[in-house]
């Protein structure tokens, strides 16, 4: 189905060139007399490979249907991610530069949803937010009350986030996966 400039939307999965594409950012504009004209930045679901297009009418441009599937991470096998079908116990193998930073927070054995394409794996969606224990940080310095101070912490994955001086290890932190942030601790 051909999409019109109007009908695209951030996160919607497209086709592009006969590949398949996530909108990662969109913009909508309109001047004078000309034809709506649509600015984006689409993620190949393949190779992650992050691309500017820009969009006048349906040129080059349909929708594409992605089936949601509840998923288990497994383990990582190199440069891989491996995830099994909480159904068909099915393992599929994910690039990690598919995920991204986002790859840093996961837990093994944690629950995502899996995107297929045409029986392909081609995205993991993850919880906004991961719990993760700190196993490695410096200690704050007594009396450095100056406050946005902020160390690296480890997680448990082996992420580094920035936090504030007051962590210490053992502490269960609040982790916003989409940016990478500290948020709280709990």
């Amino acid at each position: 189905m051909s999409l019109s400039v109007s009908e695209i939307r951030r996160g919607m999965s497209i086709l592009y060139d006969g590949e398949l594409y996530e909108v990662v950012e969109y913009e909508h504009s309109k001047r004078g007399r000309s034809g709506a004209v649509g600015k984006t930045k689409l993620k190949h679901l393949k190779t992650g490979r992050v691309l500017a297009a820009t969009f006048k009418g349906s040129e080059n441009t349909e929708s594409a249907f992605l089936e949601s599937r509840e998923l288990q991470y497994l383990f990582h096998d190199g440069d891989n991610l491996v995830f099994m079908d909480a159904e068909s116990f099915d393992q599929f193998p994910l690039s990690k530069e598919v995920l991204g930073p986002q790859a840093d927070f996961l837990i093994e054995g944690e629950n995502v949803v899996g995107c297929y394409y045409i029986k392909d794996l081609v995205k993991v969606d993850l919880p906004n937010f991961a719990e993760l224990r700190v196993i490695h940080t410096e200690p704050g310095v007594k009396g450095d009350t100056v406050s946005n101070v902020e160390k690296p912490a480890t997680v448990e994955t082996g992420a580094v986030v920035n936090v504030p001086l007051f962590v210490k290890e053992g502490d269960l932190l609040k982790i916003d996966t989409r940016t990478g942030t500290y948020v709280e601790r709990l």
